[in-house]
């Protein structure tokens, strides 16, 4: 190489670690390059025209603008002027990922690392596209190097996060990165995908509470971050508060509109929200042959299906399959709930993270008539979902039926404030004043019982009321009883 053109390779580079942080002034960028050219002896011929810091330049404007199309045509114009060219290279790649090309961007990522080895900025890139494809072992080696390189870097850390959840490594092993992340967070203007990713691990380590803090912190710093917004998606039906997660959802495929990821979880909340027509719609949309489509697909299908007999004809042929477990856990509870808790058993233990198929053995319990292992059960998931209505509603069940009508109370008036049109929480309401001397606000629930209730579904609850009445309006008069509150 001759002296020209290392003193260029060289200048271009000092340039544009600068210019991609876009701080140079009109004036400092002529003097730069003005220095860079003097040595430099081109031919006159049309290469000389074209100047790959005003193609790589006005690349990053389009880029910024959001023209994708403008800005791949000016870094592959600079490029083919200069072509060892890191940052168009680059930059080129981020672009082709945008417009949904990965395997393009792939090897432009790979380009800017063969001009730049140590160059952390297309190394988290590249690793952060082979994580999306599920190539995690080759995507862990860039991340991890990433790190080396700069312990700082959130973006890595996010995509490692990544890896250890969808490769299902051990709680010590997240604990750790959690660890890591926890310190990073606790810094000044840590990064919305820090926040995240340090609340993906809470809730895969089953702390659901500090995993919506991290969410919520990381959607103040920046509200369309996308994997925030997935992971209060994913506590939101986990919750079963589908109409949130459905909002967010198509919130996030609007914003990632080339995302499968994103469309698959828009055709999870349909279906959560009973809409499997519109959840299979999305999915004939998609790639057959991707794991995640053919998953949904079967769950939609077993979700569709009330017969407990064909689904434990299926169990049998896959006796680990979570998707038949949790159907099963649900279905055989009024029939069979000692079945139901091995069902709910086995779905938990597969997915002890998931919530709800702790609620269904917290729920199963109260069918087979085992309310103190029920209440423990709730006491201790209340914690973390402290708005779950199915967690609040079972508790007070296993509670009345236990007499313990004091805090039985306390979860009827919780359920009553969130779904005042819940008729039988009155009755179950007014029942527990009842039985603790508390007559008139019995009396109060008694007849909103009967103002809301639904004549045929609430018969029997009906006619033992319109018996009860009497009772308790005579009980008033004779104690003396002065109207309370409810």
């Amino acid at each position: 190489m001759s002296s020209s053109l290392q003193l260029e390779t060289i200048s271009f580079r000092m340039f544009f670690v600068f210019a991609h942080r876009r701080f140079l002034s009109p004036a400092f960028l002529a003097a730069f390059l003005t220095l860079c050219f003097v040595p430099l002896n081109f031919a006159q011929d049309e290469t000389q025209e074209k100047d790959p810091v005003k193609l790589f330049n006005q690349g990053q404007d389009a880029h910024e603008k959001g023209n994708l199309a403008a800005a791949l045509k000016f870094y592959e114009e600079a490029i083919k002027t200069y072509p060892e060219f890191p940052e168009a290279e680059y930059q080129r790649g981020s672009a082709l990922q945008s417009l949904g090309r990965e395997q393009e961007a792939e090897k432009a990522f790979r380009r800017a690392l063969e001009l730049r080895e140590n160059w952390t900025l297309p190394m988290v890139s590249l690793g952060s596209l082979l994580v999306g494809a599920n190539r995690f072992q080759e995507a862990e080696k860039l991340l991890s190097k990433a790190v080396e390189l700069d312990e700082s870097d959130s973006t890595a850390y996010a995509a490692l996060a990544e890896i250890r959840l969808k490769t299902k490594s051990s709680p010590q092993v997240l604990k750790e990165l959690l660890a890591k992340l926890q310190t990073l967070t606790s810094k000044t203007r840590a990064a919305a995908s820090l926040w995240a990713a340090r609340g993906a691990l809470e809730r895969a380590l089953g702390d659901q509470t500090s995993a919506k803090t991290s969410i919520k912190n990381a959607l103040l710093i920046e509200p369309a971050n996308s994997s925030a917004l997935t992971e209060r998606i994913e506590i939101a039906l986990a919750e079963g508060n589908f109409n949130n997660a459905f909002v967010d959802a198509g919130n996030l495929v609007k914003s990632l509109p080339n995302s499968v990821n994103a469309k698959i979880l828009l055709a999870r909340v349909y279906a959560a929200r009973g809409n499997n027509a519109e959840a299979l719609k999305i999915l004939e949309s998609l790639d057959a042959q991707s794991g995640d489509v053919s998953a949904l697909r079967d769950l939609i299908a077993v979700k569709g299906t009330d017969d407990i007999s064909v689904l434990e004809k299926q169990l049998q042929g896959d006796p680990k399959s979570v998707v038949i477990l949790a159907r099963l856990c649900n279905l055989a509870r009024s029939s069979s709930p000692v079945k139901a808790l091995d069902y709910c058993r086995r779905a938990s233990a597969a997915e002890p993270n998931n919530l709800n198929h702790a609620i269904g053995f917290g729920a199963a319990l109260v069918q087979a008539k085992q309310f103190e292992a029920a209440v423990s059960l709730f006491r201790k998931l209340l914690p973390i979902a402290p708005d779950d209505f199915a967690i609040r509603a079972n508790l007070a069940t296993a509670l009345f039926e236990l007499k313990r009508f004091a805090e039985a109370k306390t979860e009827y008036l919780w359920l009553i404030e969130k779904k005042p049109e819940t008729a039988i929480a009155y009755y179950f309401l007014a029942i527990a004043h009842d039985n603790l001397g508390e007559y008139t606000q019995a009396l109060e629930n008694y007849r909103q019982f009967l103002r809301i209730a639904d004549p045929k579904k609430n018969e029997l609850e009906i006619g033992k009321v319109n018996l009860r009445l009497p009772s308790v309006q005579k009980l008033i008069k004779q104690t003396g009883e002065r109207k309370g509150r409810k």
